[in-house]
């Protein structure tokens, strides 16, 4: 098991971030901060693995803070300026994620660090195959639910909420559509500003709209060069 540590001064961001890391079944969040000064605190306290650290923060940078550190864990930096990418691998980053952070990017992120940590087996067998991530957790009548990923048919907005729709019922929770498709992987497309598709469950389409199972679903004005970016289509 991984501890990781998250320091952001942007709740969305961290909320995203505590998200994907809770789709993996090795990795644990021990703590979340919002600067340098108390993430600072909790590497004093407690064994830490891995930090997922903003670069552009108040009164002290991420690299500022890293570069600094005596003891030093894994780091991917996180940051919405594409710029500061070399500053990052200057600190032997194990990764830059550019915000907004895909789940698909961030996996590939993880299995970076993966790598780095596996010990070399090359000469005495084989390396151990990488965790399958198959489902996420949303949180509906005050639980977390597990929902498979295979299972989701589409997702639709509804005003502050999202209703995922999957082969056997519905899940009706408090998330933005724009945040939702960051936790899934690239089988899932957003074709309208209400509407997401999981492109493995496609029955048909035109170039108006797709059809999974007997539900059209509208291909947005701004979403018409979906088509080719799905595979198959």
């Amino acid at each position: 098991m991984y501890n990781c540590l998250i320091v952001d001064d942007e709740e969305l961001a961290r909320n995203l971030i505590v998200n994907h890391v809770g789709q993996l079944d090795d990795f644990h969040v021990v703590a979340v901060c919002e600067n340098a000064i108390d993430a600072s605190k909790i590497l004093q306290e407690k064994q830490v693995d891995l930090i997922f650290l903003d670069i552009e923060m108040p009164v002290l940078t991420g690299t500022e803070f890293f570069g600094n550190l005596i003891h030093k864990p894994k780091v991917i930096f996180t940051t919405a300026y594409r710029d500061y990418a070399i500053d990052g691998f200057n600190l032997n980053a194990v990764d830059y994620l550019l915000k907004p952070i895909t789940f698909g990017r961030f996996f590939q992120a993880i299995e970076k660090f993966r790598t780095i940590m596996a010990p070399d087996l090359s000469n005495d067998g084989v390396k151990e195959q990488p965790v399958r991530v198959d489902h996420i957790y949303v949180r509906k009548d005050r639980k977390q639910v597990k929902v498979y990923l295979d299972d989701i048919l589409y997702v639709e907005s509804v005003k502050d909420y999202i209703k995922i729709i999957t082969k056997d019922e519905s899940h009706l929770v408090k998330f933005s559509i724009s945040a939702f498709i960051e936790t899934l992987d690239d089988r899932f497309f957003r074709i309208h500003r209400s509407f997401i598709i999981n492109s493995d469950k496609i029955s048909a389409y035109t170039k108006h709209d797709i059809e999974i199972g007997y539900k059209e679903i509208p291909i947005g004005e701004s979403y018409k060069d979906v088509l080719t970016r799905i595979k198959g289509c």
